[in-house]
């Protein structure tokens, strides 16, 4: 895919004699939703860490809207356009939500931090902090410390904050995760508005909300890419049924 923003090749990463990571190949393109699944074990958040650059792979490439990221520190990948959620939230607990999105633009932006001057306290920061808000319906807490929050609308906060840093791609990982029924929808209603404005990468082990949202399913079974497709044909791929998504479906 030419305009891939996001082309993964023949990755590979191993420790010691267990290979976690093994040839992965996938691309994303604009405004696609590409989720992996797989079960425990298959290499998801490992696969994650080396896109994020919190971990090394041995071999392979990832480009980014066609720039080489290997090597990269995390905070280089982010100025390129690469937001990240986390499977344990990572808000600022003594922070509103506000302030918490407010202090990704100002990262975003630049400018220097100011500890006798919070970020929501500037206009152009704050304004910015509540469309990012707005986007997750999240603009109605905006003035609640985040620790006061639902574990739901943390993990909504998480979104504020990455959208708030001007993605090209979204990493999603497993952003349902420790959510009851109720708040899962929430966030499904919420990625399926972001739906076709931003490539986002996807892992989730709540398998309903996968088949809802994604417009392409990469399998990971024991670090490799079993199969690939439109939710129908992995639906439908004995391989896959045989695997992982047999118990998943029961």
């Amino acid at each position: 895919m030419a305009d891939a923003v996001l082309l993964i090749e023949n990755l590979r990463k191993r420790f010691g004699g267990l290979v976690v990571t093994d040839g992965v190949t996938l691309e994303i393109g604009p405004g696609e939703l590409h989720a992996v699944i797989g079960p425990n074990g298959a290499g998801k958040t490992t696969l994650i860490h080396q896109i994020s650059g919190t971990l090394s792979p041995d071999d392979g490439r990832i480009l980014l809207n066609g720039t080489d990221i290997i090597g990269m520190p995390p905070n280089d990948r982010a100025k390129l356009g690469l937001a990240r959620s986390f499977q344990i939230t990572s808000v600022l607990p003594r922070f509103s939500a506000l302030e918490n999105v407010a202090l990704a633009v100002q990262a975003r932006s630049g400018s220097s931090y100011r500890f006798l001057r919070p970020a929501a306290r500037e206009a152009e920061l704050n304004d910015q902090a509540m469309a990012a808000l707005t986007e997750v319906s999240l603009d109605h807490r905006a003035d609640v410390v985040a620790a006061h929050l639902s574990h739901g609308e943390k993990r909504a906060l998480e979104l504020a904050i990455a959208l708030a840093l001007e993605p090209k791609l979204l990493l999603l990982d497993e952003p349902m995760a420790g959510t009851g029924p109720e708040e899962s929808e929430r966030i499904v209603t919420v990625l399926k508005k972001l739906k076709g404005r931003f490539a986002m990468l996807l892992v989730e082990h709540d398998i309903d909300a996968v088949f809802a949202l994604a417009d392409k399913i990469s399998v990971l079974v024991y670090g490799r890419v079993l199969a690939s497709g439109t939710p129908h044909e992995v639906r439908n791929d004995p391989a896959v049924t045989e695997a992982y998504l047999g118990e998943e479906l029961e």
